[in-house]
C-alpha cells in the first residue's frame, strides 16, 4: 500500500475527466474504487472535494490517497458479478451484523462454495455483503448445500483469523434442529460412532459417503476418525417422527446425517443416508414421511454461540426455520414455545 501523495497535472496534458487522468496514472485501480474514493473525499483537486467526472487541467494538484500496489491487486481474488436479484436475496438472509461479523440464515439448496457443477453459491455473492466496507466478508466455516441455518462471515482479515481459530479449536457451539423418522430411545444421549469415508461409484468418485464405525474399531480401521454427537428429543408424533436437537462435538463431514441414520432414525429428506424413497412407518427405515411433509432435507443450523473476539461477550445467534421445515412443524403442531432454548442446559425449564 502506497502513502498519501500529491501529483500535479502536467503542462502537456490536455484538460480531461479526473477518473480518466487517474486511470492513466494508476491503471491497476478500478473505476469503482476511484468513484468511491471521490465520494469519501479521499481524492481532492487543489484541496477541494471532487466527483469522478470533474475536469482537471495543467497545473492542478491532485491528492492521491494510499493505494494498493499492482502486486497487491493481482493477489486479490477476482470480484464476481452478483446479479441484483442474488444481491437482494443474500442481503435478505442477514440475521446479525456488527462492525466485525455478519451472520446469514442460509437457505436450503444454496451451496456455500462453488465446484465443477456449482456456479451459484454464497462465496460468489459476498461482494453484496460489503455494505460500507472495502473488505469483502470471508467465510470462516461451512454448511452442506441442503442444510439451512446460521452461517458466519468475518468482515475484516483480523476477524477472519480469530473466528477461523475459534472454529478449529472448538471455541464455538453449534446446535442443529432436525426432523427424524421414528423416535430415538433413549430420548437424550450421545452418539460416539467413528466415521470413515467410502468412495462413490461414479467415474469421479461421485456419491461418496461416510460410514459409521463402532467406537471400539475406530483405532484399527484405516481412515476412520472419532466422532461425537449429543442429541435430545424435543417433541415427537407417536412413533412416526421426532423433533431433535443435535450438537456436534466433533465436526466431521455429514456427521449428523450419518449418526442419525446409524441409530435407525434418518433425517427426513436425506436420500443419501436415509433411503428417502422409502416411507417410514415408525420401523426405523426410510426418510420419507409422506402427507404434507416436504422431501427436502430437514436439517437446520439453529444456533451458534461463541465469545466475540472483540467485545469478549458471549454471542448467540439463532436462525428461524426455513419455509419447508416450518410447513412440517405447522403440520405437526409444533412451535418454538414448546421447547427449551437449550435442552442440554440442566437448569433450563421445559415449556408447557
Amino acid at each position: 500500500m502506497s502513502r498519501v501523495q500529491t501529483l500535479k497535472v502536467g503542462p502537456d496534458e490536455a484538460e480531461q475527466r479526473l477518473d480518466r487522468w487517474f486511470r492513466r496514472q494508476f491503471p491497476h485501480v478500478q473505476q469503482g474504487r476511484i468513484e468511491k474514493m471521490c465520494r469519501k473525499g479521499e481524492i481532492r483537486v487543489d484541496g477541494a472535494r471532487v466527483k469522478s467526472n470533474t475536469r482537471v487541467g495543467p497545473g492542478q494538484e491532485v491528492r492521491i490517497p494510499p493505494l494498493p500496489t499492482e502486486e497487491e491487486v493481482a493477489a486479490q481474488p477476482k470480484i464476481v458479478h452478483v446479479s441484483k436479484a442474488d444481491a437482494q436475496m443474500i442481503r435478505d438472509c442477514v440475521i446479525y451484523k456488527d462492525d466485525h461479523i455478519i451472520a446469514l440464515n442460509k437457505p436450503s439448496g444454496l451451496a456455500v462454495q462453488g465446484g465443477s457443477k456449482t456456479s451459484r453459491h454464497v462465496d460468489g455473492m459476498t461482494a453484496a455483503l460489503s455494505f460500507d466496507r472495502h473488505d469483502t466478508p470471508k467465510l470462516v466455516h461451512r454448511l452442506d448445500k441442503d442444510t439451512s441455518g446460521v452461517l458466519v462471515l468475518a468482515r475484516t482479515p483480523a476477524m477472519a483469523s480469530a473466528l477461523t481459530a475459534a472454529f478449529r479449536h472448538h471455541g464455538t457451539r453449534k446446535m442443529y434442529w432436525a426432523l427424524v423418522a421414528g423416535v430415538p430411545y433413549p430420548k437424550i444421549g450421545t452418539i460416539k460412532y467413528g466415521l470413515v469415508k467410502a468412495p462413490g461409484h461414479g467415474k469421479g468418485g461421485e456419491g461418496e459417503k461416510m460410514h459409521c464405525v463402532h467406537p471400539r474399531e475406530v483405532a484399527t480401521t484405516e481412515g476412520a476418525k472419532r466422532a461425537q454427537t449429543d442429541y435430545a428429543t424435543l417433541c415427537f408424533l407417536g412413533q412416526r417422527a421426532a423433533w431433535m436437537a443435535l450438537v456436534p462435538i466433533t465436526g466431521r463431514t455429514h456427521q449428523l446425517r450419518a449418526h442419525m441414520a446409524e441409530m435407525g432414525h434418518p433425517i427426513v429428506g436425506d436420500g443419501k443416508y436415509g433411503g428417502s424413497g422409502q416411507e417410514n412407518m415408525g420401523d426405523g427405515w426410510g426418510a420419507e414421511l409422506g402427507a404434507e411433509i416436504s422431501k427436502k432435507l430437514h436439517l437446520h443450523a439453529r444456533s451458534i454461540e461463541f465469545e466475540h473476539p472483540v467485545t469478549g461477550k458471549m454471542l448467540r445467534i439463532d436462525a428461524p426455520l426455513p419455509p419447508h421445515m416450518q410447513t412440517s412443524w405447522d403440520f405437526m403442531g409444533w412451535t418454538e414455545r414448546d421447547v427449551p432454548n437449550d435442552p442440554f442446559d440442566a437448569d433450563e425449564q421445559w415449556g408447557s
